[in-house]
């Protein structure tokens, strides 16, 4: 395999994070400092659930790219550009399972330094409810007939929390994963990863072809300037379905019922330590 690397980025179509930050959501200070960055205006929208009860109503909000996945995308344009590793980029393909409105994501991904999309479509009303697992066996058959030899993705979506899809596609391709990236550095065939952990910071080696996905601390993504969003517009962007795939848009869950968590109520005052003693008892709390 060649030492070059053709880099596969996936990225996903979700509901804006200044609209969940309105809607208090709980988030790490470190996740909500890095939104701080990106965010220029607040977006004066709440997601709510739709009247069915199956899924956040997702008519008249504003979608943006993943997060993670603009990490992603930074990380392999920064890799390109020697900033992060010294290594030989020959293609970095964005590719973005979705409705026809997943589009923008992926001229997103082009602005920000992708040389290709691929947008394979699905059926408006499955919007985000394709499964990690299902989404894994996606990217493994366009990783193998692409001829990729390196996946970065985002850990997680915004929307899901799942953390599983970049663990499973390693599981389906039998390749090295290193997931939740805070440096990436290349010599040659071999891949050093740092990640932060519960005991401080380990480093992981591997040879290509790898999988790794991207922590918060691997790097601040830029901003897409004007001149290279149009430019995006001329760089190759390709339909497929997922039946070009071999992939199924159907679910092995089903979603029982979707509900708005309570309104948190506000707390109180005592006077003294035996009163707070007694209040914790009368709550239950000890």
């Amino acid at each position: 395999m060649s030492a070059s690397l053709r880099i596969l980025v996936p990225v996903k179509r979700v509901i804006d994070y200044a609209v969940r930050l309105l809607n208090g959501s709980s988030v790490s200070s470190a996740f909500i400092g890095f939104l701080k960055k990106r965010v220029a205006n607040n977006v004066q929208v709440k997601p709510r659930v739709n009247k069915t009860q199956t899924a956040v109503e997702t008519q008249g909000v504003k979608h943006s790219m993943n997060p993670f996945d603009e990490i992603a995308i930074e990380e392999a344009v920064r890799i390109r550009e020697g900033k992060t590793a010294s290594a030989k980029v020959s293609d970095i393909l964005a590719v973005s399972a979705g409705p026809p409105k997943a589009k923008d994501t992926l001229q997103t991904a082009l602005a920000m330094g992708a040389d290709r999309g691929l947008l394979i479509e699905t059926t408006p009303e499955k919007e985000g409810m394709l499964e990690p697992l299902g989404v894994a066996k996606l990217l493994k058959a366009v990783v193998e007939k692409e001829d990729r030899n390196i996946v970065i993705l985002g850990k997680q979506s915004i929307d899901d929390d799942a953390n599983q899809t970049g663990q499973m596609l390693a599981g389906l391709l039998n390749w090295p994963q290193a997931t939740q990236a805070s440096k990436v550095a290349f010599e040659g065939k071999n891949v050093t990863v740092t990640r932060e952990v519960d005991g401080g910071i380990e480093t992981l080696r591997a040879k290509l072809p790898i999988i790794i996905t991207t922590d918060l601390r691997l790097n601040e993504p830029r901003y897409a300037s004007l001149p290279n969003i149009m430019k995006a517009k001329k760089k190759p962007m390709e339909k497929k379905s997922m039946a070009d795939y071999g992939a199924s848009e159907d679910s092995r869950l089903k979603t029982l019922k979707v509900i708005e968590p309570p309104p948190r109520q506000g707390g109180g005052k005592v006077d003294s330590v035996d009163a707070m003693i007694s209040k914790l008892k009368e709550l239950g709390a000890i």
